[in-house]
C-alpha cells in the first residue's frame, strides 16, 4: 500500500499549511508532525479513514520555530513521511 501526498498548499508556511494525500484503501490512520529532533509535536490525526483524497489543517502554535518539520502518515506496518518548512 502506498500513500500519494499532493503538495502543501504552502510551503514554507506561516501560520499554517494544509496536508492532503490520496489513501488508497480505507484504513485506521495516524498523521503527526516531528521537529528535526525527532520529537512530536502535533498529532493532526489518529482515526479511521476512507479511501481517496484525504486532507488537514496543520496550524502551528507560537511555541514552535522557525525550521524545518516532519509529516508523517501511519497505517499497519506501512509509514510515509514528508518535510516541510516554517517560516515565523
Amino acid at each position: 500500500m502506498i500513500f500519494y501526498f499532493v503538495s502543501e498548499l504552502s510551503n514554507p508556511f506561516n501560520p499554517s499549511t494544509k496536508i492532503s494525500w490520496q489513501s488508497p484503501v480505507s484504513s485506521w490512520q495516524t498523521l503527526k508532525v516531528y521537529d528535526v529532533l525527532g520529537n512530536e509535536v502535533a498529532t493532526l490525526i489518529d482515526e479511521y479513514r476512507k479511501e481517496g483524497m484525504n486532507s488537514v489543517q496543520f496550524i502551528s502554535n507560537k511555541e514552535l520555530s522557525s525550521g524545518i518539520y516532519f509529516y508523517q502518515i501511519t497505517t499497519g506496518s506501512i509509514v510515509e513521511t514528508k518535510k516541510m518548512l516554517m517560516i515565523n
